[in-house]
């Protein structure tokens, strides 16, 4: 019996090591990796985090739960906008602020900042929200969205950001789940130019949710909304001091609820993941810190996620905060109102530091390099990749084309539970493989188990981490059974984190996705992001998305969705081409039985493929939930191109 559990074919051979000159300044050198975990761990909660009263005791762990720096109190409000205006800093900036709209933009310093939140705050107090009331936030990717969030953690009421993108269903399962009170939302939000009605579907959530007694709205569009006397109230008619005096950050114990980010499962009901106050904060101004190799005094930093996923809290907001980074906060998407509007912005504020998705770099792939070459790329010293597996030549593009191959790239894996990085290179340190995260992060120990939970070595299998970390998921909101059941019953004393990976001769890790997303062909399990990667490294690929379906001879056949570059058109010779392309990167067993070329994958608004949807179509199944989609019409285009691509006898 093998044992490994996931076949890996894929062979990667270009190396990168760090650049001499990156390396002689990085934050961290080689020798962190040998620091103790606990003495690792105690220094950092002490060095990246004002206490109001000290931590005694590190960590104590009851699997599955843990908790971190006990008996210390503090406030992440304080530790993020306060303490930095006390150390003089109040005229750096804290973020560059950019809305869709062409010309419309806000510089927010530190000192901005605190008077902002300081408002907030005393707003949300008139409400009646103090410490433990829940709030729910509805925004777009507006400057009162950081500072929602940031109010709420002042007082010390803990929050949730729902995405703008999400139903009035989604929002009110939501509300209705944490209890909350009180909701911040804006009129609407810009959006390709149009204009997404979110204070409409709140009122329809909150019609849902009678535990809402108040709601913030934000005038953004000024578009006309309608707004429920005694319930409803515009936040620039509430009259509220600024003065960070009037209302002082609250000391918080160390595991006092921040906030929760739901999160799909697989029931219809959403995960409300539990993350608390120290551990969280600690975690994500660590690995900002050292990951980004963050120099606050020069960088210009910019984590082009959205806030209402668990990258934009822990990497625009809680983490580049804590550490005083100056940060770049984009309303808009990447191509509007052109497909070099990311490329105008890293040079108009001299980006130094560029955190994106896969999905992201694979559609500028798309594109073409001409818009990045309109642009003065030259601030950027490092590059950043996060959401899911990174495709090597999706790493190559990056590098080359953004990167103009001098910049390192942190290919960096964690997940909503995780809070913070888990598995990434550290830039000064790391030899890179392109698609490889390489090494779990300084103080984490993950390892690769097989079906019958032994360890693998060296190659794939089950990715599960050995003992905890800071910021970890405290539980799932309210229910407990399923927080084991979920990730902590399948490997006892392991938690799993659902993902498969493969370990290569020199001990480096690479993501092969969701074990959801591993194919059984002929007794061999295939990752479907090796299939991925496979058909993106051909040149005229643009982008790939692979999926399973039943197959009576092979158990599984591997159809894939693919988009070309450019002009290319489709073609039965083409079609040929990319079979025989995938048989020699990685094997014929991996040659897909169906490719539908399509001009569009079905995405969420955040980016993200949805391959749950691409399996309906490979199977003629009904459509299941395509409320998240960006653009729910390239579903039923894609259907009908399935319907008509030529399969292989």
């Amino acid at each position: 019996m093998s044992d490994q559990t996931i076949d890996t074919l894929l062979d990667e051979e270009r190396r990168f090591p760090p650049p001499p000159a990156f390396a002689a300044q990085a934050n961290v050198h080689a020798d962190v990796y040998d620091r103790p975990f606990e003495e690792f761990w105690e220094a950092n909660g002490r060095e990246r985090v004002s206490w109001f009263q000290p931590f005694g005791e590190l960590c104590r762990w009851q699997p599955p739960y843990a908790q971190w720096y006990l008996g210390g109190k503090l406030n992440v409000a304080y530790n993020c906008v306060d303490r930095h205006v006390e150390a003089g800093l109040g005229d750096r900036v804290a973020y560059y602020w950019e809305g869709e709209p062409e010309g419309d933009r806000l510089t927010i310093t530190y000192a901005r900042l605190q008077r902002d939140v300081a408002r907030m705050a005393n707003v949300l107090g008139q409400l009646g929200v103090g410490k433990g009331t829940a709030v729910a936030i509805y925004m777009g990717m507006v400057p009162e969205l950081p500072v929602a969030m940031l109010a709420c953690a002042r007082l010390g009421a803990p929050h949730t950001v729902v995405f703008g993108g999400f139903s009035a269903d989604s929002l009110s399962d939501r509300m209705n789940d944490m209890g909350c009170e009180v909701l911040i939302t804006q009129d609407e939000a810009w959006r390709r130019g149009g204009r997404v009605p979110l204070k409409r579907t709140a009122d329809e959530a909150m019609a849902a949710a009678p535990g809402v007694r108040a709601s913030v709205v934000v005038r953004r569009t000024g578009g006309e909304v309608p707004m429920t006397e005694g319930r409803d109230h515009w936040y620039h008619e509430v009259e509220a001091s600024d003065d960070p005096a009037t209302v002082p950050c609250a000391p918080m114990d160390s595991e006092d609820l921040l906030f929760l980010m739901y999160t799909s499962g697989t029931t219809a009901k959403p995960k409300g993941i539990v993350h608390t106050t120290a551990g969280y904060l600690v975690g994500v101004a660590t690995t900002h810190w050292a990951i980004f190799d963050l120099k606050p005094e020069s960088d210009v930093y910019w984590c082009a996620a959205d806030i209402g996923w668990i990258t934009g809290h822990s990497y625009i907001v809680y983490g580049p905060l804590c550490n005083a980074a100056t940060s770049v906060l984009y309303e808009g998407t990447p191509d509007f109102p052109d497909k070099d509007r990311w490329w105008d912005i890293v040079e108009r504020y001299g980006v130094t530091t560029l955190y994106t998705a896969p999905t992201a770099i694979r559609a500028h792939m798309k594109w073409g390099p001409e818009h990045a070459g309109r642009h003065d790329l030259s601030s950027l010293r490092l590059l950043g990749s996060v959401g899911e597996p990174i495709n090597p030549e999706a790493w190559m593009w990056y590098h080359e084309h953004i990167g103009g191959e001098r910049c390192p790239i942190v290919d960096t894996w964690w997940q909503t539970e995780t809070g913070m990085v888990l598995i990434t290179p550290l830039p000064g340190v790391t030899t890179t493989k392109p698609g490889s995260a390489t090494k779990p992060f300084p103080g984490v120990r993950a390892a690769v188990l097989n079906e019958q939970g032994e360890r693998v070595e060296q190659g794939g299998g089950y990715l599960v981490l050995e003992r905890p970390w800071p910021a970890m998921t405290r539980g799932i909101y309210g229910d407990d059974e399923r927080f084991r059941s979920t990730y902590w019953e399948r490997f006892p004393g392991f938690y799993f984190a659902g993902d498969g990976a493969r370990i290569d001769a020199d001990g480096d890790f690479w993501l092969l996705g969701r074990v959801d997303d591993v194919m059984n062909v002929s007794g061999h399990r295939i990752s479907t992001i090796e299939v991925e990667s496979a058909l993106v490294d051909h040149p005229k690929v643009a982008e790939a998305a692979v999926c399973g379906r039943s197959d009576a001879t092979t158990g599984q056949a591997i159809v894939a969705y693919v988009t070309l570059k450019g002009n290319e058109g489709p073609s039965l010779e083409m079609l040929e081409e990319l079979r025989n392309h995938v048989a020699h990167k990685i094997g014929a067993i991996a040659k897909p039985a169906n490719i539908v070329f399509t001009p569009e994958l079905p995405k969420t608004r955040s980016g993200k493929i949805m391959r749950r949807l691409l399996r309906d179509v490979a199977e003629n199944r009904p459509l299941g939930d395509t409320t998240t989609l960006a653009d729910a019409s390239v579903v039923s285009e894609l259907s009908q191109r399935a319907a008509e691509a030529p399969a292989d006898e």
